[in-house]
């Protein structure tokens, strides 16, 4: 097995012990003796992870070690550990939470599209995949509003009242719908790119009247 595949591995299974760290600090803060070790513990521990995807990607590269293994691991362990984070921040307990659309939204759009991508691969029997601005932008502001909540760097809380509206807004919803707007934008993206790549098999007109 490569260097590379072996730090690969070694995120994925960072990512259990990140959610587990994270559960522990909710539950003790929710018992009202917040132990911030534990929050730190699941920073660096995510920021590690993170960091070593370019590591892997950097050796595998620089020393000639891309493998089929590598290439089957390596989205599983970024898309691992960006849902599990996301996930577990919006029912751990913390000070700031996502608020439920938003890991409801990445996974969701994620199924869309590994679904779609099983669908025209059976029916074109091949799919393009082309990875978009968009799409990258996403998976950025994903990890900026993670960073944010885990640092729970919530500087400023707004209400406002517009008659009987009432609207409270965090600073760290900033981030997040940001990245909220830039997923949903994406996954549009690759629904009609999905789309197009039927219709350009055929797959969209109509199918002539059987004879008798």
């Amino acid at each position: 097995m490569t260097t590379a595949n072996k730090i690969t591995i070694a995120r994925i299974l960072m990512i259990p012990v990140f959610v587990m760290m994270a559960i522990y600090y909710g539950r003790s803060r929710l018992h009202g003796n917040p132990l911030e070790w534990q929050r730190w513990t699941a920073v660096a521990i995510f920021v590690i992870a993170a960091a070593s995807d370019g590591v892997d990607g950097y050796i595998a590269r620089r020393f000639n070690q891309r493998s089929q293994l590598g290439v089957i691991l390596d989205p599983i362990a970024d898309k691992g550990l960006l849902l599990a984070a996301i996930i577990t921040l919006s029912l751990s307990n913390w000070t700031y939470e996502f608020p439920v659309w938003f890991p409801v939204l990445v996974v969701a759009r994620d199924v869309v599209i590994v679904s779609g991508t099983l669908a025209l691969h059976y029916l074109n029997g091949s799919v393009r995949v082309k990875p978009s601005w968009i799409g990258k932008t996403a998976t950025v502001l994903q990890m900026i509003a993670i960073a944010a909540c885990m640092l729970q760097l919530n500087l400023f809380q707004r209400h406002f009242v517009l008659g009987s509206f009432k609207l409270h807004i965090d600073f760290l919803d900033i981030p997040v719908y940001l990245a909220g707007i830039a997923t949903l934008i994406s996954g549009a993206g690759y629904v009609l790119d999905g789309i197009q790549q039927l219709q350009d098999k055929g797959h969209g007109d109509p199918k002539p009247a059987s004879q008798n």
